[in-house]
């Protein structure tokens, strides 16, 4: 018992010489369990004394709860108000310039915007030149947080936003004679911006930070504001440049109104402006997943300050695209058949025939229905294997795993609002109609799709890898055998032996069918993605939910849900790989 205590002591003395007195460390439960617990058992005399054992688990307890009061402490607080505050009035500014052009311009949230980013970098680079390069302040790493995947599609799309800032720079110049140099001041910030940030992501994305805790917890909050920001201002630019005010008397339908580039009598002075501007609204969705991706990544940072983590937790997992053929080769065809489909729907939409309107409404929705059934069909297979399969869940905390189910459950209400409003309005006109019966086909489909999707994922993000579970079984073999004396000889034989069979080349079958699906539901979220976020509306232009609804009720439903459906679909393509390397 003595020993026991002692050995807790210790460890207590050992966590909390790792910290400064004004730094809040906050300590992995698991990890102080599993510490704690392996350095009393390798003291304890033998395993005869369940009571010591039990006060010493009691001990740690009692530790965890008095990290867990000091975690939760002033800095936690004042970056969260912070946050809140700098989302509210952004929120508020991009509302208003908007739908007020009088009054707050967008020259007005530009300029917000650019002291939102200039403090963002002033902080990067204090933390990069600072705070990282002290001794004790970076003592671990988050071997789940940042991915090279994820930081590799972080570059992506910080490249395509780059261009995008290119082309609106060389297009506001033409304006420059008549119009605010706030407008060119903007993407010239936010092209800087995005190198800086993508350089921090990159190489700070694992950090779990020791020193400086609570400014740098600001900075993070700060950090994952301005890019909640940046992508609130896009998104709102986007889908008023993409909502379509439809005449109903007459089928045609006309943009409400583009981006502000100036009032109608300013015009550019060269030619090329109107090709700058139209190119510069194709690069808009990867601005918008680039903002995203960098607002996950900073929040984990800010889960990850003064916490402490297992070295040794994580083990390398290789992609082998080699194991799967099937899925990758629908998904692929998948993909071409949905772009041509959304090609047509683009071209023939636009026209004054109602009849190929009606044609392309046609083909948009037959398409989609196509998908989401063979999305729905494949889940299902996928979950029936779940239940197949004896792989146990992790029990261990991880703020990216939160994050992740979080992510897809909240970004997935975006499309159950719009579907469940079709269904509605659909139902109470009386589906009459081929388009209006496939309209509804496709709304309740998707409610299907989405949530078995969702199901399949978080299960998928929930269980053990299968390498882990094979190293386990290997090395609870290996102890069983060597508890037999009479065996010890042929140990070694049988250790190899059972590695081959546990580990072989090919995987087995159900863990190749997870892949498969896995595969093919991930190309099925790209097309799915690629259709709304390049601008195919069919909410506005087939008109039987305006008409319900009312146009700005409807759109206001449209323009909000719509969005996070398109986050969905690229934050389903992000952890349908992540369950693809696992499984």
């Amino acid at each position: 018992m003595k020993t026991v205590a002692q050995q807790i002591f210790r460890t207590c003395n050992k966590l909390f010489s790792r910290k400064t007195p004004n730094d809040v460390v906050e300590v992995h439960p698991s990890n102080i369990e599993t510490a704690a617990q392996m350095e009393n058992i390798q003291h304890l005399p033998s395993p005869s004394h369940p009571p010591a054992v039990e006060e010493a688990r009691e001990s740690v307890h009692h530790l965890e709860a008095v990290m867990e009061r000091a975690h939760h402490g002033g800095g936690w607080l004042l970056s969260g108000i912070i946050c809140i505050n700098i989302l509210i009035l952004g929120c508020a500014l991009v509302s208003g310039s908007a739908f007020n052009s009088v009054a707050i311009t967008a020259v007005h949230r530009q300029i917000f915007l650019i002291i939102l980013l200039l403090l963002t970098m002033l902080w990067m680079l204090f933390y990069t030149a600072f705070t990282s390069r002290k001794e004790q302040a970076v003592l671990f790493k988050d071997s789940h947080a940042g991915p090279v995947w994820l930081r590799a599609g972080l570059v992506l799309f910080g490249l395509l936003s780059f261009l995008m800032d290119i082309f609106k720079i060389a297009n506001y110049v033409g304006y420059l004679h008549c119009d605010s140099a706030v407008k060119v001041a903007f993407p010239v910030v936010q092209a800087v911006f995005l190198f800086v940030q993508t350089y921090f992501l990159w190489s700070h994305a694992k950090d779990c930070v020791q020193l400086h805790t609570n400014f740098t917890r600001c900075g993070l909050t700060l950090t994952l504001s301005t890019n909640l920001v940046v992508w609130m201002a896009a998104v709102t630019e986007e889908s008023i440049h993409q909502t379509e005010v439809p005449d109903l008397n007459v089928n045609v339908s006309y943009k409400m109104y583009r981006a502000s580039y100036g009032d109608k009598k300013c015009k550019c002075t060269h030619s090329v402006c109107d090709t700058f501007k139209e190119a510069s609204y194709y690069l808009y969705p990867f601005n918008i997943e680039y903002s995203l991706f960098a607002s996950a990544m900073a929040y984990v940072m800010w889960k990850n300050v003064g916490r402490l983590v297992e070295d040794h937790s994580h083990h390398s997992v290789k992609f082998r695209p080699k194991e799967v053929c099937l899925g990758p080769v629908t998904g692929i065809l998948l993909v071409v058949a949905g772009l041509v489909t959304f090609i047509m729907y683009e071209v023939d939409v636009l026209k004054e025939e109602e009849e190929r309107r009606n044609k392309a409404l046609l083909i948009h929705f037959i398409m989609n229905i196509v998908i989401v059934s063979l999305m729905s069909f494949s889940t299902v297979i996928g979950c029936i294997v779940y239940r197949l399969d004896h792989r146990e869940h992790v029990s261990e905390k991880n703020p990216t795993r939160s994050l992740d189910v979080g992510l897809l459950v909240g970004a997935s209400m975006g499309q159950f609002i719009i579907s469940y409003f079709t269904i509605v309005a659909v139902v109470a006109t009386g589906a009459r109609g081929y388009l209006n019966a496939l309209n509804l086909s496709w709304a309740v489909l998707t409610v299907l799709q989405l949530g078995l999707q969702n199901y399949f994922i978080i299960e998928g993000l929930h269980r053990e890898p299968f390498h882990v579970m094979q190293e386990a079984a290997l090395h609870t073999n290996a102890h069983v055998f060597q508890e037999h004396t009479e065996m010890s000889i042929v140990v070694e034989s049988n250790k190899s032996s059972y590695f081959l069979t546990v580990c072989p080349d090919e995987p087995s079958w159900k863990r190749r069918v997870l892949k498969e699906v896995c595969a093919f539901l991930l190309l099925a979220n790209v097309i799915l993605w690629i259709i709304p976020a390049f601008g195919a509306r069919p909410q506005f232009d087939h008109p039987l939910e305006i008409k319900f609804y009312k146009f700005t009720m409807w759109a206001a439903i449209v323009n909000i849900g719509l969005p996070f459906g398109i986050f969905y679909r690229m934050h389903s393509v992000a952890s349908l790989f992540e369950v693809y390397l696992i499984s």
